[in-house]
């Protein structure tokens, strides 16, 4: 072979080794190589769960051991948080605020503490809040302080986890497990990042009509589209969500959905994830974590599949597997604003129910007390 054959052959080996590298890293590879979620989805533990959930309800000892064992325990449990003041039964609650906060955070905690989640907020509206914390081994001095927070408000929920962003799956299940073990007889328990603005009052305004929030606050007559009742919620006894008092085995889980979006196969991505950890082309639909709210039978539904849904590293993922095998269709509502709202003006707020974009507790405390004021908080 002549030299400049031999200078050509390389030269397209390089071209090629780099082409191939370089689609390896941005994910054109591993795209090519998914499998398809519409025709071969199945995720651990595999096949249907519905009669071993079923039986864990009721107390028993199924003959196929979980898949996921709440393997953690509580440090701290604030078990008397929704106890009547004798102590001796659970309050009958509107709204449980479970929210996830770091340990560093207290003042994020101490801002929610003074605005959406003050319990005090309608006196005739029954709600408890809590904080869900992991802990810092390495930490003595942050430790302590938690500590002192925990019995000054008597109202952390602190797992023996280590408190890092991969492991707010596992704070998503202790806030499950905690709920239902701890808070068993609210109607509906929201979930909420300690960066989030929440309007209690919208939340109630649209956990009373749902499926026409908010138009039948700008209505004369409520309206009722029976079609998309069924066609996109698929809970039970829809014809009953436009009445607060919803039957006990209605199942919400309510927030901002995204109904068919792909896994990041690019490498250089924070959420990447390799064909091995999951194989499939699309994500189950989910409701993304910063806020959502359960219906008290969707909550437990999906607390007790999720000892049969093996453990994944983002939890709003992870929770879209674990509605999807307890076949709880997420709901999607505008109103809880993934993206961060725009704060300009106070009215563009007005049915906002969450929004994003509140790490500043200064931020915070303002806003919220602007939108008191406005009638819309």
């Amino acid at each position: 072979m002549s030299k400049l054959r031999l200078l050509k052959a390389k030269h397209w080996l390089i071209i090629l080794v780099t082409t191939f590298l370089l689609c390896d890293y941005f994910g054109v590879i591993l795209y090519f190589r998914q499998s398809s979620y519409d025709t071969s989805f199945s995720f651990p533990l595999e096949g249907p769960v519905g009669p071993l959930v079923e039986q864990l309800k009721a107390g028993g000892h199924p003959a196929v051991p979980p898949v996921y064992q709440h393997d953690y325990f509580l440090y701290k449990s604030c078990s008397g948080r929704c106890l009547a003041e004798d102590g001796r039964a659970y309050r009958e609650l509107r709204v449980l605020f479970l929210v996830k906060s770091a340990l560093g955070h207290r003042a994020r905690r101490d801002a929610i503490r003074a605005t959406w989640g003050f319990e005090g907020r309608f006196s005739d509206v029954p709600v408890r809040t809590v904080f869900l914390l992991g802990h810092a081994p390495d930490d003595v001095a942050l430790e302590a302080e938690v500590e002192a927070e925990a019995r000054e408000h008597q109202d952390i929920v602190q797992g023996s986890f280590v408190d890092t962003y991969f492991n707010n799956t596992v704070k998503t299940a202790m806030g499950l497990r905690w709920a239902v073990e701890h808070c068993p007889k609210s109607r509906f328990y929201m979930f909420v990042d300690d960066d989030y603005y929440v309007s209690t009052r919208n939340l109630l305004r649209f956990l009373r009509n749902p499926v026409n929030y908010p138009a039948y606050l700008q209505e004369d007559v409520i309206t009722f589209d029976e079609e998309k009742l069924r066609d996109q919620i698929k809970l039970r006894h829809l014809n009953q969500l436009v009445d607060f008092d919803l039957p006990d085995d209605v199942r919400l889980f309510a927030g901002f959905v995204f109904p068919r979006s792909r896994p990041h196969r690019h490498r250089p991505s924070k959420w990447f994830v390799p064909l091995l950890e999951y194989p499939f082309d699309y994500w189950p639909p989910y409701v993304t974590a910063g806020a959502y709210v359960l219906s008290r039978a969707a909550l437990v539904d999906i607390y007790f599949t999720s000892y049969y849904t093996e453990l994944f590293r983002f939890d709003d993922i992870w929770l879209g597997l674990v509605a999807r095998k307890a076949e709880v269709v997420p709901f999607h509502c505008p109103e809880f604003h993934f993206y961060p709202k725009d704060t300009s003006r106070v009215q563009h707020y007005k049915f906002v129910v969450a929004s994003h974009g509140f790490p500043d507790p200064r931020l915070m405390k303002a806003f919220w007390q602007k939108q008191k004021e406005a009638g819309n908080a």
